[in-house]
């Protein structure tokens, strides 16, 4: 499964939305397999969107044929677009599917990695940090997944800001020593989204 990720920083939010429930044309879509997000909760705004393909083979063939229409409708309505594409590596917890509709919260990481230490980091993530994601009350689903450059993703799925807030303070810090994660990384950016239904194909 190929995962995208698209950030940028909304300047017509009326418009924005408008054009985003235009991305429901990607459901007769060969290989789309759900999109989903919302607005950052730090960050005034800035949106997080997330698509999920089969493979590279039918994004590559949605990008060369229909994107560029359905793009259209949110023309200027935004700037500074980031945009990402990871392979999907494996889940955190289990069973990922890409839907959003039992969610309030997304959680995504990205962390870029030292070369040296990738296998290390791959490695904690399945035997530190998933185990303790997957047992904590609130956290419905996730997934790990990769970039080149030594890039990695790790979303997750919350049913409530205070699950989330739960986690955060009672855990993270006593993993992250576990793990060594100061040494496995080089940057590491996240934010917390708060999903917006209307965005859900």
């Amino acid at each position: 499964m190929l995962v995208k990720w698209i950030r940028c920083t909304v300047v017509d939010r009326r418009g924005f939305e408008r054009g985003q429930r235009k991305w429901a044309g990607l459901l007769g879509e060969p290989g789309f397999r759900g999109q989903g997000g919302g607005w950052s909760r730090g960050r005034t705004g800035v949106a997080h969107v997330f698509a999920f393909w089969e493979s590279r083979a039918f994004y590559d063939s949605f990008m060369a044929r229909s994107h560029d229409r359905l793009a259209a409708a949110q023309s200027g309505t935004f700037k500074d677009a980031q945009v990402k594409l990871f392979d999907y590596r494996f889940d955190v917890k289990t069973g990922f599917e890409p839907r959003f509709t039992d969610a309030d919260l997304l959680r995504v990481a990205l962390c870029r990695v030292h070369e040296e230490r990738a296998e290390h980091f791959t490695l904690m993530q399945e035997k530190v940090w998933n185990p303790a994601m997957a047992g904590s009350p609130g956290m419905i689903r996730g997934l790990f997944g990769e970039a080149p450059g030594h890039e990695f993703l790790v979303l997750s799925m919350w049913r409530s800001a205070a699950e989330h807030g739960k986690y955060r303070t009672e855990r993270v810090e006593r993993l992250a020593l576990r793990a060594q994660t100061e040494t496995d990384v080089a940057a590491l950016t996240g934010d917390i989204i708060e999903l917006e239904p209307t965005w859900t194909v």
